[in-house]
């Protein structure tokens, strides 16, 4: 590999680290709405109209899912952190492909 194309590199692992680090509010899960049937016997739940759309963001916590409640206003913020946690992976994959570019260079630094 040339020193170019080797600086390109280590230049672009620099950049994604740089944008990783402008990721501070991730969240691992994924976003789901419930619609939910109650306990009232009577209640027009339990003849077909059930009550929701509730939004939940699905989180594993020591190894089993659980959903947790996400109010109303902050409902576009919560897509927004499992977003960063998305592109966080993605940077990640992308700085570990640099890695092994550079890891199969005989002069890596």
């Amino acid at each position: 590999m040339s020193n170019d194309a080797h600086q390109k590199l280590i230049d672009e692992r620099s950049a994604l680290l740089a944008e990783l680090t402008s990721l501070p509010h991730m969240v691992h899960g994924s976003i789901v709405e419930r619609y939910t049937v109650c306990s009232r016997p009577n209640c027009k739940c339990h003849r077909g109209q059930k009550h929701g759309p509730v939004m939940c963001v699905v989180v594993n916590e020591n190894g089993k899912q659980r959903q947790k409640y996400i109010p109303k206003e902050m409902r576009e913020l919560a897509a927004q952190y499992v977003d960063e946690y998305n592109r966080a992976l993605a940077l990640m994959d992308r700085i570990s492909a640099i890695n092994v570019q550079l890891l199969q260079e005989k002069d890596h630094d």
